[in-house]
């Protein structure tokens, strides 16, 4: 059992990262006039460099090894790259593009996403809390696209990138720090070689708008890395029922500053699809911690039982032995 002090700093970890994650809307527009392109570029070259340093501190580098030997892995790995540029590249976009409160939506409605990737594709099976939830937040986007007069393309698109990416690193299981490692190595020549083309177009703002903007641009990689860092001090050190709830921090955070400090509009509509999909969320929170809390009580049960059991076969031995006569004593010779 993990002491109070280790799941506390545990907490702390997780709050931070998260926290991280929710708050980094404010970093992306500091990084103006590089476009979401270059910013993306820079992301993948500098967040390569990061776990670089961090794998050299460590001298963590024997899974590298075990990696290339791997075709499927590496295969597996090439896609988890291909879909979180993606992801990566959209969600700088929409932020720097006042899409702050759709983008938040994306993660808002991941979780759904996942459990109904879990069915369709590893042919989990739900309980019904779970599908009343995805039926909610189906309708959830029903409203939304019905208000908009198109889909919420962006909250979709991250959505549905962000639980591909999820369903690839399970099947991957790679620690958090070497998949962003292999990850970024995949990015880094493609990246390099777009900062490279549009430097020599003139088209390059690093280096053309000070050092300050240079320095902000290859915090790209911190930006990146430290959130991933913090959770996975936190994944050893809490329960995941509780790292499942603070998944929400990030897009909490993330739909206040699009309200709060970047004042992007809510039309009934989209408070009507957000109140949906968050019923879905409070629904979904409760069934957890509800099968959460019988799987505790039943464990507890058992290991009682088990250990009633024990204490009664140490007692009398074993089962019937009190009952059987004592042998005769043999006589000398």
């Amino acid at each position: 059992m993990k002491s109070v002090n280790e799941q506390r700093s545990g907490l702390l970890y997780g709050i931070g990262a998260y926290g991280m994650w929710g708050l980094v809307p404010l970093f992306w527009p500091l990084l103006k006039p590089a476009g979401a392109m270059e910013i993306l570029a820079h992301r993948m070259v500098w967040s390569l460099a990061v776990v670089g340093i961090a794998l050299l501190a460590v001298r963590r580098w024997s899974w590298i090894g075990e990696l290339v030997r791997q075709p499927r892995r590496l295969g597996l790995i090439a896609v988890a790259a291909t879909v979180i540029t993606v992801n990566w590249g959209l969600y700088i976009w929409a932020v720097n593009n006042g899409q702050v409160v759709e983008a938040s939506l994306g993660y808002f409605i991941n979780p759904l996403v996942t459990i109904a990737m879990g069915v369709l594709l590893l042919k989990e099976r739900l309980r019904p809390a779970q599908w009343a939830a995805v039926g909610i937040g189906f309708a959830a986007v029903l409203v939304l696209a019905v208000g908009y007069g198109k889909p919420p393309w962006i909250s979709l698109i991250l959505a549905f990138s962000f639980a591909t990416y999820g369903l690839i690193k399970k099947k991957l299981n790679l620690g958090g720090v070497e998949s962003l490692a292999a990850e970024t190595a995949v990015q880094f020549l493609p990246a390099l070689g777009y900062l490279l083309w549009i430097g020599s177009h003139g088209d390059a703002t690093f280096g053309a708008q000070g050092a300050g903007h240079a320095a902000l641009l290859a915090a790209t990689g911190i930006v990146t890395a430290a959130p991933l860092v913090c959770f996975g001090a936190a994944a050893i050190r809490v329960p995941l029922s509780t790292l499942g709830l603070l998944q929400y921090l990030a897009p909490l955070f993330q739909f206040g500053l699009g309200v709060l400090y970047f004042h992007e509009a809510m039309p009934p509509e989209r408070w009507a699809g957000f109140s949906l999909v968050w019923a879905a969320l409070a629904l979904l929170t409760w069934d957890a911690l509800r099968t959460a809390r019988r799987g505790r009580s039943e464990a507890t049960r058992l290991a009682a039982v088990a250990l009633a059991a024990g204490a009664t076969a140490s007692a009398g031995g074993l089962p019937g032995a009190a009952d059987e006569p004592a042998p005769a004593a043999k006589s000398a010779p």
